[in-house]
């Protein structure tokens, strides 16, 4: 018998004798990170196997939630990282990619193994399996998706599970899964045809490596923790290299510490057992403490908008040009157009409808279409669109129907904060995504309006358009910059909302309008059902890019621990946009542009993510589990809940998130003085580095030493000693600068809170 089949004898064991003859459900039985199971019991029954001495910890079970063509180029990873690989046909093979999230579509293109003739085996150290179901059939899995499991458990016995919807199986009715797992690890060169429309060719960012899907989310409901971390226990038993987590709670966990919940624990004994850790900040932003990704040893990703746009245009009979949102065609020429509403266009020239569907072009029965015909349709775009109850398919089959020549959403004023994608459309059309320009929009069409002096029926419709088309994209310079819905630090470490000494998010990656692969039974986004790419946005694309990414170093670095891919990753930013400006970050949900400023750490984290600098960071800071074990041992009471978690007592720890080796220095609270150290590792050839820095305002800092030579693969101790200069709880930002004198460069965010020169 191995140890994982007696673990689960004596968990079994355990609740007979507890609970014997009562009713229970065991649901999982966790056997490889951690030594523990979940179980469908009364609170009653919960006291009773808390009061046991085998028994360290009893948690309630809680949801979660889920949080491209064109972003290798904007990451330089053609003549970068993919040529230092060996080129696309190369990056990243060998490494096995886990993902845990809605699941895949086995057929798309983006995961097939037969693009080339090269050897591509499966990596000998991954042991995982591929389920068979009848909508996930025997073949599903091949050599680049090498395994599909799937954990609804919680989710079944809650009864929320939807069979029909949700599948029973690694099959993706939900498409999320299918997008992320393209954007990490999807074939080179698939060519990205929606609407009938071709938008180039997409590639993930490690296009070479292999890909294991571990669904535990669902369109229907979200997830449960209990079938996440099952997912992540199974995952690392299966030895992947990366795990990629679009998911975040939709609470912040409660006691002690954020830390201290099931998934970001069962997340510390894969980084122990060596796997790189990535997640979505959450889409929870732009709130200062908005961040649903909490832990030092995850690395937290946000979301940043990158240098392709699609716009589209409407030009008015005055002259006046709207822009808009549509992956569609323009109108034909320079012809105008008449433009007709819906309420406007009914048979038998019935009075404006109550019904909201009817001015949203839900129902084309309803419409004259002989005098809508050769028009372009004006549809009204409101919250029955974000909710799902109305569609901009159903609106282009009703313009279709009525043979209009083209069709105008402008946007009800009640939707607020909501970021509309580029819509695929067949027919020449857009979305006007600004409630102050559909104000004017609508102001024109109405005062063009000619009607009958007496009965006030309109007779004349003089209001007049053309559309330019959206399928070619525009690249602007002022990318990355900060996506308002990303979660923004400081990190909270606990419910009463202090601050943690730990940076977060840790970097900023492409999130907004991403294209990825698509399910086939995809159901998330409407406007993409039926199609095999689709365009998202969200900390959810944001994460699974720097999953491909640290997939290219560890294919590069085979020996590096989580932090350091991490610290590689960190040290190696970018800190200004394509024209050299600092990079911004939107700070409101409406007009968001209009409100942008410079962003700081707890915005972007260390920076925007360069994918070719990080395979040469010169110098990393490594820490490992046991330094991660005395921090959260260092936090005042946790003694009794990390000995619940991991097994082991705590020694005296006075270790906070500030003394952790991390590429990146960040102190809650300055009480007058206080001594930082950092330990280097040079992983390149012998060099000798400089260091310099900006001191956060309100605070002095010296450095020793402020030069050193470190010889390759030994290491160096510097120590930074920081003084407060003032009294003051707003937060101030400086930098740390190591530059090598063959090139290498790291630099490092420097973060003070409050500060505090005297204490009474």
């Amino acid at each position: 018998m191995n140890y994982g089949s007696y673990l689960i004898r004596l968990q079994n064991l355990l609740l007979k004798r507890t609970l014997r003859g009562e009713h229970y459900i065991k649901l999982y039985s966790y056997h490889y990170l951690v030594n523990g199971f979940a179980v469908v019991i009364s609170p009653q029954q919960a006291d009773k196997l808390s009061r046991r001495n085998e028994v360290a910890n009893v948690m309630l079970d809680y949801s979660v939630r889920t949080a491209t063509t064109h972003t290798p180029e904007f990451l330089g990873l053609p003549q970068g990282a993919w040529v230092q690989e060996g080129g696309p046909q190369f990056a990243g093979q060998g490494v096995v990619v886990g993902l845990i999230d809605t699941g895949i579509d086995p057929t798309h293109p983006s995961f097939a193994d037969d693009l080339s003739t090269d050897s591509y085996p499966v990596p000998a150290h991954y042991s995982g399996i591929c389920e068979v179901t009848n909508d996930f059939p025997s073949g599903s899995c091949n050599r680049k998706l090498v395994g599909a499991r799937h954990f609804a458990a919680s989710a079944i016995t809650r009864g929320v599970f939807n069979a029909s919807q949700d599948l029973a199986s690694p099959s993706d009715s939900d498409g999320h899964g299918t997008h992320t797992a393209s954007i990490a690890a999807g074939n080179h060169g698939i060519p990205v045809v929606v609407a009938g429309h071709q938008f180039g060719n997409a590639s993930g960012m490690a296009p070479r490596a292999h890909i294991a899907v571990y669904k535990a989310l669902y369109k229907s409901f979200g997830g449960f923790a209990a079938d996440v971390v099952a997912a992540i226990d199974q995952a690392a038993e299966d030895n992947v290299d990366i795990i990629s987590l679009s998911i975040t709670p939709n609470r912040r966990p409660p006691g002690l510490a954020t830390f201290f919940n099931p998934i970001d624990m069962a997340l510390l004994s894969a980084v122990k057992a060596g796997i790189f850790v990535v997640q979505a900040a959450g889409n929870t932003g732009p709130s200062p403490k908005s961040m649903s990704s909490y832990s030092p040893w995850i690395f937290t990703v946000g979301a940043s908008a990158h240098d392709r746009v699609y716009n589209n245009y409407v030009v008015l009979g005055n002259n006046l040009t709207i822009q808009g949102v549509g992956l569609a065609p323009g109108t034909d020429g320079d012809s105008m157009y008449s433009l007709i509403a819906a309420p406007h266009a009914l048979k038998n020239n019935t009075v404006s409808p109550t019904e909201m569907s009817l001015g949203e072009c839900q129902d084309s029965s309803r419409l004259d279409a002989d005098l809508i015909k050769g028009k372009i349709l004006v549809c009204s775009y409101s919250i029955r669109f974000v909710l799902g109850l109305s569609s901009v398919k159903q609106a282009l089959d009703t313009a279709n129907n009525v043979s209009a020549a083209g069709v105008i959403f402008y946007l009800d004023p009640f939707v607020l904060g909501f970021q509309l994608n580029p819509t695929p459309m067949r027919m020449p059309g857009l979305i006007i995504p600004s409630s102050d320009d559909s104000k004017v929009f609508l102001t024109y069409y109405n005062d063009s309006l000619v009607r009958d002096e007496t009965s006030g029926r309109i007779v004349r419709f003089d209001a007049v358009a053309k559309i330019l088309g959206g399928l070619n994209p525009n690249y602007g310079n002022s990318a990355p910059k900060v996506m308002f819905y990303s979660a923004r630090g400081p990190d909270p470490e606990d419910n009463s909302l202090s601050n943690a000494d730990i940076l977060k998010p840790n970097l900023i990656a492409p999130g907004s309008s991403i294209w990825g692969a698509w399910s086939s039974l995809g159901l998330d986004s409407a406007e993409f059902a039926g199609e095999s790419f689709a365009m998202l946005s969200g900390t959810s694309m944001a994460a699974p890019h720097v999953a491909g990414l640290a997939a290219l170093i560890k294919q590069k670095f085979p020996s590096f621990s989580p932090a350091a891919i991490a610290s590689a990753l960190s040290t190696t930013t970018t800190l200004s946009d394509r024209q050299g400006k600092p990079i911004m970050a939107q700070r409101t949900y409406s007009n968001p542009d209009s409100t942008q400023s410079p962003a700081t750490a707890f915005d972007m984290g260390n920076g925007f993510v360069n994918a070719t600098a990080a395979l040469d960071p010169g110098i990393i800071f490594d820490c490992g589990y046991n330094d991660f074990f005395s921090f959260l041992c260092g936090i005042n009471g946790s003694s009794p809940v990390v000995t619940n978690y991991t097994g082991n007592s705590c020694a005296a720890s006075t270790m906070t998130g500030a003394d952790l080796n991390l590429p990146s220095i960040t102190i809650a609270v300055l009480n007058q003085t206080r001594t930082i150290t950092r330990t280097v590792t040079n992983v390149a050839a012998d060099e000798s580095y400089t260091v310099s820095y900006s001191a956060p305002y309100g605070t002095v800092v010296s450095v020793a030493p402020a030069q050193f030579v470190t010889p390759s693969g030994q290491k160096q101790l510097v120590t930074f000693v920081v003084n407060a200069t003032m009294n003051s709880s707003t937060a101030s930002f400086g930098s740390v600068g190591f530059y090598g004198d063959k090139g290498h460069q790291a630099i490092i965010p420097f973060s003070v809170i409050s500060k505090v020169v005297y204490s009474s």
